[in-house]
């Protein structure tokens, strides 16, 4: 049995437990105040009225064109950054070329630009007095202040994200076994539903979720390229604001519970997305 040394304090060897029990303290307090704290203020206010007055506030016809103007925008948005994530992804990750790194960068550009800039080029590009604007008006084309405005904006802010799940995994993958299976005679087509695509799967599901969390929830361009028109181009967090502005409390914090719980779906498909890669890698090795 070792005795301590002199000069040196017994505690010493319990300062990692001390430390390790205050950082999760740190976390669970921050995490309680800064997360749980308003969730659970935003389902009490929603339900503050029963459970009648809840139902009640989906039943506003502006609210169910809201709801129905964000679905429509994430079910084009998606998709459309699903195809532009695995082409850039490819590319990027198989193939060396010049300029591959400006390419890079501009994939991340709607990170560092703010979604009410985003919004305001295309108002710039595509609005009454913008560049474009002259000639949409004379073929009697609308983007700004519509549909195809929230969706261009959406798509925007939401690119990066199916991109940049793909990237790494592309990259660490390789070109072998693509070169492999382009040797045995398999064509391009085949080669990509065969080999690429089952490679990358769980990281294009969890890029999926996270693009249409983002898509559903978007703000600040949406904002500027809808023109707020009750039930033609509000989406959900623009009706939210307008129930609360409104003194709507109640109907206000009801949509905006049922946005918490589309987010908190999507926390849980991505955690089983994880898990289930989690696994899949386990059982390789």
């Amino acid at each position: 049995m070792v005795s301590a040394l002199p000069g040196v304090s017994a505690p010493a060897v319990g300062e990692p437990a001390l430390m390790r029990r205050a950082l999760i303290a740190v976390t669970v307090i921050f995490l309680g105040v800064f997360l749980f704290a308003p969730l659970a203020v935003i389902f009490a206010t929603a339900f503050g009225q029963g459970v009648a007055a809840y139902f009640r506030s989906f039943q506003d016809p502006d609210t169910i064109a809201s709801i129905r103007l964000t679905l429509l925008a994430a079910a084009i948005a998606v998709p459309a950054n699903v195809v532009f994530g695995i082409a850039a992804a490819w590319t990027i990750g198989k193939f060396e070329f010049v300029g591959k790194n400006v390419l890079i960068a501009l994939i991340d550009l709607p990170f560092s630009v703010s979604p009410v800039v985003a919004g305001l080029i295309y108002v710039l590009l595509f609005g009454a007095q913008g560049v474009l604007g002259p000639w949409l008006t004379a073929h009697d084309i609308h983007i700004i202040f519509a549909v195809p405005g929230i969706v261009l904006a959406t798509i925007f802010v939401t690119f990066p994200f199916v991109a940049r799940e793909l990237l790494p995994t592309m990259v660490a993958q390789g070109s072998d076994e693509e070169e492999a299976a382009l040797t045995l005679g398999a064509g391009g087509w085949q080669t990509f539903m065969r080999v690429t695509l089952p490679n990358v799967r769980w990281a294009l599901f969890y890029g999926v979720i996270l693009c249409n969390a983002r898509a559903m929830g978007e703000f600040g361009a949406v904002s500027v390229v809808s023109g707020h028109i009750r039930g033609l181009t509000n989406t959900m967090p623009l009706q939210i604001e307008v129930l609360y502005n409104d003194y709507q409390f109640v109907p206000a914090f009801a949509v905006a519970s049922l946005l918490a719980l589309l987010a908190l779906a999507t926390l849980v498909i991505k955690s089983l997305v994880e898990w289930r890669a989690g696994t899949v890698k386990e059982v390789r090795l």
